[in-house]
C-alpha cells in the first residue's frame, strides 16, 4: 500500500503530531522528480507526502496545453503505479491554489475523487490546499468551509492557509513585513469557521514569518515558538489540547533549532521545494560544465551521445534530490518512522 489510504493517511498524521515529528512535503514537477522524492523516503526509511502545486501541475499538463487538471491526474495516476516499488507510504497532495485557480485545479481534482468514492475507490489525491492568504480573513474561511465540506465526502483532508507567506510561489507574491505572523484571534476564527476535526479534517498553514524561495540567513525572522500561543489560545477556549495539525510553508533554508521548536508545537508537514530544485539541477549543470565538448556539437565535431543522453545526466540530477530528501527527513524526525 504505497499511496495511502483516507485512514492511513490519517494514521501516519496522527503519529507524527504524538511522536513530535513531521513528514517532508516535496514539490515534483516531472516523473523523474517524482521517483527522486520516493527514493528520498525509501532510503530515509520514512514516509511522506508528494506534492503537486498549480504551476507544477500546468508543466506537467504539457507546453502545448498546460492543462493543470491533466498534469495532476497523469503524475498522480503514475504514482499510483511506480510507488508501489519503494517500501514506505505517501500520500500525495496539492500545493498552493489560490481563488482564481480553484475552479480550474482544486474543485475539479476533488470532483475526480468524489466519483472514485462513489464507485468504491480511494481518493486520486490524499490532500488539497486552498490559500486563501491574499483573501480577507472572512471569505478565506467562508471558501475554506465550501472545500471543507465537499472534500471530507471525498474522504480528503484539506489544508489552509489562513494568514501570508512572504515571497513568491506560483505568481502568489506577499511582502515579506510584520503581517506574517497570525494571531490568536486569527486561530479561533479559524476554529469557530472550520472546526476542530468534527466538520472534517484540516491542516492550518499558520504563519510565523515563513518566506517562499532563496534567502539568506537573517533576512528572515521565524518565530515557531508562535504556534505554541495559537495552540494554548485555541485550546483553553474549546477545552482541547494541541488542536491543530499545522503546516510548515517556506521550509527551505530553515535552521535545525526553527525546525525543533515547529515541531515540538505541532507541525506535522513541512514544504521544500526551492532546496530540492537545486538538489536536483545542481548535478546536471555540473555535469554540462565538465563534459561540455560533449553534450554540444563544438566546432563542427559531433560530441558525445553518451554524455547528452538526458539518461547520464538525468540519474545524477535523481541521485542529488534523493539526498536532499534524505536530509530533510532526518531534520525533521521523520526517519526510520515508516509504517510497518
Amino acid at each position: 500500500m504505497p499511496i495511502a489510504t483516507p485512514e492511513v493517511y490519517n494514521e501516519m498524521l496522527d503519529r507524527a503530531k504524538a511522536g513530535k515529528f513531521a513528514y517532508p512535503a516535496i514539490n515534483v514537477t516531472s516523473s523523474q522528480t517524482l521517483h527522486a522524492a520516493l527514493r528520498g523516503f525509501a532510503e530515509a526509511e520514512s514516509d511522506g507526502i508528494i506534492q503537486i502545486s498549480t504551476g507544477g501541475a500546468e508543466f506537467l499538463g504539457g507546453q502545448y496545453s498546460k492543462d493543470m487538471v491533466t498534469g495532476a491526474v497523469a503524475l498522480a495516476e503514475f504514482a499510483h503505479i511506480v510507488a508501489a516499488k519503494y517500501d514506505i507510504t505517501v500520500a500525495l497532495h496539492t500545493d498552493h491554489c489560490p481563488k482564481d485557480k480553484l475552479d480550474g485545479y482544486v474543485r475539479p481534482l476533488l470532483a475526480v475523487s468524489a466519483e472514485r468514492v462513489k464507485a468504491g475507490q480511494n481518493p486520486l489525491f490524499q490532500s488539497h490546499m486552498w490559500d486563501g492568504s491574499a483573501e480577507t480573513l472572512a471569505d478565506n474561511l467562508a471558501i475554506g468551509q465550501e472545500l471543507l465540506e465537499i472534500a471530507r465526502a471525498a474522504k480528503i483532508i484539506l489544508e489552509v492557509e489562513i494568514t501570508p507567506t512572504g515571497g513568491e510561489e506560483d505568481g502568489v507574491t506577499h511582502e515579506i513585513n510584520d503581517e506574517l505572523y497570525t494571531t490568536v484571534d486569527d486561530a479561533i476564527r479559524t476554529a469557530e469557521a472550520l472546526g476542530l476535526g468534527e466538520k472534517g479534517r484540516y491542516l492550518l498553514a499558520a504563519s510565523f514569518g515563513n518566506v517562499h524561495g532563496v534567502y539568506k540567513p537573517g533576512n528572515v525572522v521565524l518565530r515557531p515558538e508562535l504556534l505554541k500561543d495559537l495552540q494554548e489560545g485555541v485550546g483553553a477556549k474549546y477545552g482541547k489540547q494541541s488542536p491543530f495539525d499545522f503546516v510548515f510553508h517556506g521550509g527551505s533554508g530553515s535552521t535545525a533549532e526553527e525546525i525543533a521548536t515547529a515541531l515540538e508545537n505541532g507541525v506535522v508537514k513541512m514544504n521544500l521545494d526551492t532546496d530540492t530544485q537545486y538538489a536536483f539541477t545542481r548535478p546536471v549543470a555540473d555535469h554540462m560544465f565538465k563534459n561540455y565538448d560533449g553534450v554540444l556539437k563544438v566546432d563542427g565535431e559531433v560530441g558525445s551521445k553518451k554524455t547528452y543522453d538526458p539518461r547520464t545526466w538525468g540519474k545524477s540530477a535523481e541521485a542529488g534530490m534523493a539526498k536532499r530528501v534524505t536530509e530533510a527527513c532526518a531534520n525533521l524526525r521523520s526517519s526510520g518512522t515508516k509504517l510497518k
